[in-house]
Formats: structure tokens, C-alpha cells, sequence
């Protein structure tokens, strides 16, 4: 059942990289092709493709962690199909809808109701497939406990987004609590939960051991990532007080991925990366390693109001979270995908390496770091000369063209 998931999951991260090649390309001009297809347009595919595809591989995940760790077959693969099919139709039909301008306009949560609808409905589907196998068994580990919590409350908080407000602060006000406490919150426990898995499965650490650090990294997330949701706070006209709860818990965020990094690093230390399917080794240490960096370094680089009040909407926040995202989510899905792939093929684990793999992985770190830094370059820039000079906004982006 994973194998489909993993699928259409790769699939649309390849068009979501299309998109993001044809935004930059049409930034840095000429775009003839803006008449029909504006730049505004091709962002948000690009990051309604992101949001999707990463959605698609936990769900894939998933199917593939839960049945193993729970000993089982899975309770429906008809069911899982269904949803899949669904979940496909609804993700291209928002893709079409956005080129003929049918969207709700809510960054991130663009999508039309009837598509909400249906991604309510494979949500649904998805989450009673899956606590039906466990419950069957009457076996649930931590890992499974943790990772399916996350995916429960993804869907709760899917909720808001429901909802429509004419006034532009409120819908600001709540569509963070879908969009911050998916990415900085119960989204930390997917990623937890399937770096314990992974981390278990190639370092042969002990389980008791490894379980016991997801507690400490839901513990942070809970205590952190809930009220870091003031610093999307500070300048959409809500009470001054969200400034300082803003940046006393946005400052506790990077503890998690801190975590989860020390927890990747204690088992690699454990099994002295001995593991044959090294591709997922590499995938698995470096989500934690760059989610660290990522969200948690260049996160806090920019948090604090005091410094915030400058970089806030310039290529600094763009910065932090490429580099967050492809860390803590891309680069897990991925581990997953080449940790499940020998065994959805029937082979041994060592047949998951190739140069191509190799070079894939190493070929995207380069590029992503290169990204982050060319954003890092261009957002000092533009924060000195459009906040500080005072600098015009397209004159600015035509002196940051060339960081690109």
C-alpha cells in the first residue's frame, strides 16, 4: 500500500521543483508568459505542491511504519486506495483551479471548499485505517503512538482552515493555527516518530533508549511550538503582549530539532553507521541534522521582535524556512522512501545505495545550502537597503537580482 503513496508522493515533488524553477526564472524576468500564468499563481502551486506531496509521503509512511511495528496487515488496502485516489484528484484539481483563479486567496490554505472537503474525507479515511490495524492487534509502541498523535491532531488543526472571516487580521490570527502548528508543532512528532523508527531499524539502538528521547521531543514541541505561534503574531494588529510571548517561546522552538539532532547523533555513535541501506542512513542523520540548522539556527536568527521588526516578509524568512522545511519534512519522507523501497521491491537492504542515490542526495544538499545562503545574502541586503535606507521595493529587488 506505501509504494502508490510513495509514488504519487515523488511525482509531485518533481512538479513542485517545476514550479519552483519557473518562479525564480519568471522573478528574475523576462516573463512572457505572465498573462496567464502570473508569478503570484506559480508560488502558490509551488507551495500548495510542497505542503501535498510531504502530506502524501507521512501518509505512505506510515503505512509502511505502522504494519511492521504493530505486526500486522494493514486493516484496509482497498480503503488506503480509495483515499489515495481521492486524495489525487483533490490535489490536481486544486493545481487547475489555482490557473483559472479559483482559490480562497488565504496564503498557504488556498484551497477552494469543495477540496477542503475531500482532504477532510481522506484525512478521515486514512486515520481509521490505521488506528483499526493497531487496535486489531491491541499493540501500540511509543513510535506508533507518537507518530499517529501527530497525524490526529494534523487533521484537528486542518479545522480552521475551514473557515472564512472578512476581517484580514482574524483570518491571519487563525490560519496560523493550522500552517504554525502543523510545520512548528504536531508536525515534529511525525518527524520524530519516524526518525525513532528509522533510527531503531539502521543503528540497532536499543528501543527503551531511543522511545524515551521522543518523549523529551514532544514535551519541547508542546511547550515551545503551541505558543511560538505569537511570532507569526507580531504585526497583524493583535495586543502587544504576543511580542513578548512571541519571542520567549519562538527562542525555546530550536530546543526540539536541537533534540532531535542529539538523538540522531547518540544512535550513530551506537552503530557507527554499520547499517547496509546507507542511502536512508544519510537521509535520516541529515533531516536531523539540517531541520537543526534550518529551523532551529536560522529560525532563531530572526525571531526576537527586536530583530524580527527588520527581516519580517523579506528573502531572511525565505531563508529559514527553505532550508527548515527540506530539512525537517523533505528529507524525512525521503529517508523513509529509501528505507521502505528495497523491501517494496523485494530486495535486500544494501540494494537501496547506487551512485545515482549518492549523488541525488549530495546533489541536493549542495543545492539547498547554496539556495539557503543565496537568500541568507540576499535578505541581509534587502533588509539594510529597504528598512534602513528606505530604498523602494522594486528598486531594492532589482539590486538583490543578482544574489539569484
Amino acid at each position: 500500500v506505501a509504494y502508490p503513496y510513495f509514488v504519487v508522493a515523488l511525482l509531485l515533488f518533481g512538479l513542485q521543483m517545476v514550479f519552483g524553477l519557473l518562479a525564480i526564472t519568471k522573478y528574475l524576468g523576462p516573463d512572457p508568459i505572465k498573462s496567464f500564468l502570473p508569478f503570484d499563481v506559480s508560488k502558490e502551486i509551488h507551495t500548495n505542491l510542497l505542503i501535498f506531496w510531504v502530506l502524501t509521503g507521512f501518509m505512505g509512511g506510515t503505512y509502511w511504519l505502522v504494519p511492521e511495528e504493530s505486526r500486522t496487515e494493514l486493516h484496509s488496502p482497498r480503503m488506503a486506495y480509495w483515499a489515495l485516489a481521492l486524495w489525487t484528484l483533490a490535489g490536481v484539481t486544486a493545481v487547475v483551479g489555482y490557473l483559472f483563479g479559483w482559490t480562497e486567496g488565504n496564503k498557504l490554505l488556498e484551497q477552494p471548499l469543495p477540496v477542503k472537503l475531500a482532504i477532510v474525507v481522506v484525512m478521515l479515511m486514512f486515520l481509521y485505517n490505521i488506528s483499526t490495524t493497531i487496535w486489531k492487534v491491541k499493540r501500540l509502541t511509543t513510535t506508533e503512538a507518537v507518530l499517529v498523535s501527530g497525524l490526529a491532531l494534523t487533521a484537528l488543526l486542518y479545522l480552521p482552515a475551514l473557515l472564512t472571516y472578512d476581517n484580514y487580521t482574524v483570518s491571519i490570527y487563525y490560519r496560523w493555527w493550522t500552517v504554525h502548528l502543523w510545520v512548528e508543532g504536531v508536525w515534529e512528532m511525525v518527524q520524530a516518530g519516524f526518525l525513532a523508527y528509522l533510527l531503531i531499524r539502521l543503528s540497532g539502538a536499543d528501543r527503551e533508549v531511543m522511545e524515551k528521547w521522543l518523549y523529551v521531543i514532544v514535551g519541547l514541541t508542546f511547550i515551545a511550538g503551541i505558543l511560538g505561534t505569537a511570532h507569526h503574531y507580531y504585526w497583524i494588529g493583535v495586543p502587544s503582549y504576543w511580542l513578548v510571548l512571541g519571542g520567549f517561546f519562538s527562542a525555546l522552538e530550536p530546543l526540539a530539532f536541537l533534540g532531535m539532532a542529539i538523538y540522531a547523533y547518540t544512535a550513530m555513535r551506537r552503530s557507527g553507521l554499520s547499517h547496509p541501506n546507507r542511502m536512508a542512513l544519510h537521509w535520516t542523520i541529515g533531516s536531523a541534522i539540517f531541520s537543526a540548522l534550518g529551523a532551529g539556527v536560522l529560525g532563531l536568527a530572526h525571531t526576537w521582535p527586536s530583530v524580527n521588526k527588520w527581516t519580517h516578509g523579506t528573502m531572511i524568512t525565505a531563508m529559514h524556512g527553505h532550508m527548515a522545511f527540506f530539512g525537517a519534512y523533505v528529507m524525512i519522507v525521503l529517508a523513509m522512501i529509501t528505507y521502505a523501497a528495497p523491501g517494496l521491491f523485494g530486495h535486500e537492504q544494501d540494494a537501496g545505495e547506487s551512485p545515482a542515490g549518492l549523488w541525488a542526495f549530495w546533489l541536493q544538499m549542495a543545492g539547498m545550502f547554496g539556495m539557503t545562503m543565496a537568500f541568507a545574502a540576499a535578505g541581509i541586503t534587502q533588509t539594510y537597503l529597504e528598512r534602513i535606507l528606505g530604498l523602494g521595493y522594486l528598486d531594492t529587488q532589482h539590486k538583490i537580482q543578482v544574489h539569484f
